[in-house]
């Protein structure tokens, strides 16, 4: 769980806005995204994925930490919550984190960096889920999303580590990034308390033989299938699942049963 002067350092706000109210507080929230390196030791990297139950009206995050840089779990979480705001493009933030910072809170390990599936300044209005949630959190996040949202950029050449550019509005917002050779780029951008070439190589790093993070492949599983054991744990809709014992050692077999006894899925 983040210490106090982390917490104290988070950007807390009202959740309960409209529409046109987030899309106001969002480009002023733009004004406070850190985008230099502001980041220490990295001993813990954070996994953040979200999924809807109910045809959307409940919220479930996942957090998954890993160590940093073996990648192994070390621990993780779920909250499920009603959801608040409508599905709204661009303003997915203000859907996504509330359940996101309740998951968060449940850690008892403190991750270093978050990586989030989705935006950080690659966003219209340059504060996306990854910037909020860095704000939000009052750590240091990056983005690492499938597709792309805003921006044109050329074609990395084909091997793991190439990049190109991602501009918008003669600005560099991110970048196009080959995590494995053969297979599409993923978008990576700043999201708080970290520069761009930072977040690169925190994004390759945590990237193995997959395109996507290893953070991002633990999280989605436990935030997609409606596994066993979070079913039995799950009771009511406020209500979260964590490992009990610490997780060291056995992690892996205590995320592997949260996810049907499955690793990460391979298409990913």
């Amino acid at each position: 769980m983040p210490d106090p002067d982390a917490r104290s350092a988070a950007l807390a706000h009202r959740w309960d806005l409209t529409p046109k109210e987030a899309v106001a507080l969002q480009r002023a929230l733009a004004g406070r995204v850190e985008r230099a390196d502001r980041i220490g030791a990295v001993r813990h990297v954070c996994g953040i994925d979200v999924g809807f139950e109910e045809e959307g009206a409940i919220t479930r995050a996942a957090v998954v930490v890993l160590a940093f840089p073996t990648l192994e779990p070390v621990e993780h979480a779920l909250a499920r919550r009603r959801t608040t705001f409508p599905y709204v493009p661009g303003l997915l933030s203000f859907r996504e984190i509330p359940a996101v910072l309740e998951a968060l809170a449940r850690l008892r390990t403190r991750p270093d960096l978050l990586l989030c599936d989705g935006h950080g300044i690659a966003h219209p209005r340059r504060c996306g889920l990854a910037s909020h949630t860095g704000l939000a959190a009052g750590l240091p996040s990056i983005g690492v999303a499938k597709t792309l949202l805003v921006g044109e950029h050329r074609a990395p050449r084909n091997r793991r580590g190439a990049w190109t550019p991602l501009r918008d509005a003669g600005e560099t917002i991110g970048a196009a990034l080959r995590t494995r050779a053969g297979v599409k780029p993923v978008y990576v951008s700043i999201g708080h308390r970290v520069s761009l070439a930072t977040a690169m190589r925190y994004a390759l790093a945590c990237c193995t033989r997959y395109r996507l993070p290893e953070t991002t492949r633990w999280a989605h599983r436990l935030a997609s299938e409606r596994a066993a054991g979070v079913r039995r744990a799950a009771h009511g809709v406020d209500g979260a699942e964590r490992d009990r014992p610490r997780l060291t050692g056995q992690a892996s077999c205590g995320l592997l049963a949260a996810v049907r006894g499955r690793r990460p899925c391979d298409a990913c």
